[in-house]
């Protein structure tokens, strides 16, 4: 029962820094700090609950928040910064789900494949999704995205840390806003290639 639990813990986690990296990353590295539902001492990411560490997502936090106040949204993630944020998605999600299990002794390796799955279904299922909504709003509602996409990447690491089952649903909402994306896309290009 507790590895069913640390797997579901390292999926919660992995898929809120998918969502957005640093905040839910900084959460969770402060909640092992205070050994509040998850501790990383005596495993081989102990440094994330590090006073350093902490302070390296609080810049990130702030040189995010900052860039898309000055660049937009959608510039930031067509930018090189983008692909530092989806990097640092992929690197959290695997050291938190590898931590998680780790956390309880069992290998770190599996959950190190296991985040970078989840963080990345994550990344894409939001990318996609923020895409979209932003193509349908006006340029202050569109700014207010991001707001939205940390208040739920916190929401759900919160949640993975204190019920690690409420991960699962989560897991399943992304894969299936993911697919069902997929799927309105092939629609429209086969709708064009019928206009031809």
């Amino acid at each position: 029962m507790t590895l069913f639990l640390d797997i579901c813990l390292g999926i919660g986690l992995a898929l809120a820094v998918g969502l957005r990296p640093f905040l839910p990353a900084l959460l969770v590295g402060a909640l092992a700090s205070g050994d509040v539902g998850i501790d990383f001492d005596h495993t081989d990411v102990a440094f994330v609950e590090d006073p350093l560490f902490l302070l390296a997502l609080v810049l990130g936090v702030v040189a995010l928040v900052t860039a898309e106040r000055r660049l937009g949204p959608e510039r930031v993630e067509r930018s090189p910064y983008g692909g530092v944020l989806a990097v640092s998605a992929l690197i959290l999600g695997a050291l938190l789900f590898g931590g998680a299990l780790a956390d309880d002794g069992y290998a770190l390796v599996p959950g190190l494949a296991g985040g970078v799955a989840c963080a990345a279904l994550a990344l894409a299922a939001a990318r996609s999704l923020f895409q979209r909504t932003r193509a349908r709003l006006d340029p202050d509602a569109a700014r207010a995205l991001p707001l939205y996409g940390e208040a739920a990447a916190l929401v759900l690491a919160g949640l993975a840390v204190l019920a690690p089952p409420v991960s699962l649903p989560a897991l399943a909402f992304l894969a299936w806003l993911l697919l069902g994306q997929r799927r309105r896309g092939e629609r429209k290009y086969a709708g064009l290639r019928i206009l031809r």
